[in-house]
């Protein structure tokens, strides 16, 4: 479907899917913030999206955007071509994962059906990208994911990294030297009450680490052990 749509479109349905997905309202004026342009021009977008046939979003002013299933659909299929060309970045061409981004949104947009599957079955279909987010089927269906975010967690609990929800290549590299990587297991050793900081031990790494909202926020976990 998404070969049929602009690469403009494509990315409007991308991101008022991520925003929608993560528990924030996708407003014309998040959605331009994040596209960096003019929330009027994010205005005419919508209502075209709205009023096309099928229609891709559903769209009333001072009440966001959210999208029709045929929307949700075309967003999955982007959002598996972007997280499928991450992991083969990686995997094959030895890519690091703060690198593959950017590379990422570009090649989303032309790959073939064909290579999208060729690609996945080569790689053995991976059901997570370097970042550890969650990469849809081939039925374009979205794998559960049950992580916590890291700020959530107590003094005590012990959890194992499972994604990091982070775009910026400084912050990825940032989490790298931290260890706070996809697999990597942690102890939360305390938590201040004042400004959330969390003095953290991540196994492998020789000191503890000081680890502030920033950071926690963007960092998914499960837990392996509850306080107590």
């Amino acid at each position: 479907m998404i070969e049929l749509l602009s690469d403009s479109i494509q990315d409007y349905l991308k991101i008022i899917y991520e925003l929608t997905q993560s528990g924030e309202t996708a407003s014309t004026s998040s959605l331009a913030r994040r596209l960096g342009i003019a929330p009027a021009s994010v205005t005419g977008m919508v209502q075209k999206l709205s009023s096309i046939k099928p229609a891709l979003v559903s769209y009333r002013k001072h009440q966001g955007v959210t999208l029709t299933a045929a929307g949700k659909r075309a967003a999955l299929e982007v959002i598996r071509h972007h997280r499928l060309i991450e992991a083969w970045l990686v995997q094959t061409l030895g890519y690091s994962w703060d690198e593959v981004h950017d590379e990422a949104e570009k090649l989303e947009h032309v790959l073939s059906e064909d290579l999208e599957r060729r690609i996945a079955v080569a790689m053995g279909q991976p059901d997570r990208d370097p970042h550890g987010e969650p990469i849809p089927n081939t039925d374009l269906v979205m794998p559960v994911d049950k992580s916590v975010s890291l700020s959530t967690l107590e003094s005590g609990q012990e959890t194992i990294v499972r994604r990091v929800h982070a775009l910026d290549a400084r912050l990825l590299r940032h989490l790298e030297k931290l260890g706070l990587i996809p697999g990597a297991h942690l102890k939360i050793l305390s938590v201040s009450p004042y400004d959330q900081v969390m003095h953290i031990h991540v196994q492998g790494q020789k000191e503890a680490a000081m680890v502030g909202p920033a950071i926690t926020n963007r960092v998914f976990v499960e837990i392996l052990k509850y306080k107590g």
